[in-house]
């Protein structure tokens, strides 16, 4: 433990008080979260979507600008990694559990619970339910991990600065970022990432046991899904031991395996050329509608306007607080590629991805829900092996995806561990395995809390909570990468 910071100590701290007072007094700490998060989702969703379209604009910017060319790193210095290998680990660490969550529920609920703004069970909430989907989960998520991680490996690789959040921020504030307002700005950053973590375990836990409850007739108590956690945190700890290039590394490949193989079983088995047109059709009408989409908050329907509270601001807010664990982790990874090659590769690769996912699932939910399969009356937890269970092969596909769904747990975790260790180390690229330890028991920790405290209305109402700060600290990292930028170039200063 010689290499910590007082940011070590200090987040360590708040995260045990509150995951104390969650424990105790668990009908308070949902009040007050409950409480934070009805103001700011009220208060602050005009300021949610307008940031997040800024993020998009200016990696945009940057893909078609001379900026673009600006390698992250040395000019010598090429990728660590291969195309398959990059992709496999930014993928897993920055959608995983999401996807598989949400792969069924999301389209079913957009179309039968929770259309955005036509009636429910019509045609328009059926070609709106994977259109909003794909808007929730496409380059503006994606942008919000890029500019973290971006403007990290650029500072880390090209200028030699400790991969800290408080170091990108220099040539604002200069040596103050050494100091008390530094480690602020760091202990920010790093709880962000604790609420953000926690919140995924949570449902990736909520999740496993629901598919035990559909297939075996397990309990949804708390206990089974505090021994899901247990079980997840002894397996993400013997991962963080083996290091980023072997733990990491082999289970993102084995998640994309995984992946790929109930991907294309969906496809076979499912409504397949239902599925194609659905992508092709979809995939244009997100592309036109994208600049409405960015900035409706709908100020004169307010069940429109609390739809995009409940969803998109939710959303926005789950990827923010997510920004600093996954953008750090990209970053590490990412050394030695040039700009434009980092957000090309960053934005549309994922989405892409992302995009087949959803019309796979989403659209075989949707061909069961209308087959007398009542999708929509499950619990988001089970609505994807409710799905599989109209299909051949049923228990094998639903055993399957509660393995991927753990492996995704655990690189989610063991990535996460790695990054706290980082940001508590100093920004040191091989942190203690003491260190990552220790925030791997914390974050399972809050995840208890938040499930005991709340279930999945606790693990939204911490993720809003925890975006809002952090979400202020990314826009100035934006204004002093550009800063950093034009100097380089040997432009006027900003």
């Amino acid at each position: 433990m010689k290499k910590v910071t007082s940011v070590f100590w200090i987040t360590l701290a708040i995260t045990l008080i509150l995951s104390f007072w969650g424990a105790i007094a668990p009908k308070g700490f949902e009040n007050i979260s409950g409480t934070i998060m009805s103001y700011i989702s009220v208060h602050f969703s005009w300021y949610y979507l307008l940031i997040v379209s800024l993020f998009v604009i200016f990696c945009l910017y940057l893909i078609f600008s001379p900026y673009g060319k600006i390698r992250l790193g040395r000019q010598r210095d090429r990728p660590e990694f291969s195309y398959p290998s990059w992709f496999a680990m930014l993928f897993s660490a920055g959608m995983g559990i999401g996807l598989v969550f949400y792969g069924v529920a999301s389209p079913v609920s957009h179309y039968i619970n929770t259309p955005p703004t036509a009636d429910p069970g019509t045609r328009e909430a059926l070609e709106d339910s994977l259109r909003i989907t794909f808007f929730h989960y496409g380059i503006h998520a994606w942008s919000i991990y890029a500019i973290i991680a971006l403007i990290l490996a650029y500072f880390t690789f090209r200028h030699g600065s400790p991969g800290l959040i408080s170091a990108t921020l220099e040539p604002i504030f200069g040596h103050k970022m050494k100091g008390s307002w530094g480690k602020f700005i760091d202990i920010i950053a790093v709880f962000a990432t604790i609420v953000g973590v926690a919140t995924t375990l949570g449902f990736g836990a909520t999740q496993i046991n629901g598919g035990l409850t559909y297939l075996f007739g397990i309990g949804t108590e708390f206990w089974v899904q505090l021994v899901i956690i247990l079980i997840v945190t002894v397996l993400f700890m013997i991962s963080a031991y083996s290091g980023l290039g072997k733990g990491i590394k082999y289970l993102s490949n084995a998640n994309m395996a995984l992946a790929t193989i109930l991907f294309l079983a969906t496809l076979i088995l499912g409504p397949t050329l239902y599925i194609l047109n659905s992508f092709i059709d979809t995939l244009g009408a997100y592309i036109q509608r994208l600049p409405a989409e960015s900035f409706r908050i709908s100020p004169n329907n307010e069940k429109e306007q609390q739809w995009v509270r409940d969803w998109t601001v939710f959303f926005w807010a789950w990827w923010i607080a997510w920004a600093p664990f996954v953008g750090i982790f990209i970053a590490r990874i990412s050394k030695g590629r040039t700009i434009r090659e980092f957000l090309s590769g960053v934005l549309i690769v994922p989405s892409v991805v992302s995009f087949l996912w959803f019309s796979a699932f989403g659209m075989s939910g949707i061909d069961a829900q209308n087959n007398g399969v009542d999708i929509a009356g499950l619990p988001d937890e089970q609505a994807l092996f409710g799905m599989f269970d109209s299909f051949p092969f049923s228990m094998i596909l639903s055993i399957l995806a509660i393995m991927l769904i753990g492996t995704f747990f655990i690189t989610s975790a063991d990535s996460a561990t790695f990054v706290l260790g980082m940001q508590t180390t100093n920004g040191s690229l091989s942190p203690p395995t003491t260190v990552k330890f220790v925030w791997g028991f914390a974050q399972s920790a809050i995840a208890a809390v938040l499930l005991y405290t709340g279930g999945l209305q606790a693990l939204q109402n911490a993720l809003i909570s925890a975006a809002l700060p952090f979400s202020f600290i990314m826009l100035l990292m934006v204004f002093s990468f550009f800063k950093a930028l034009r100097k380089e170039k040997g432009e006027k200063k900003v």
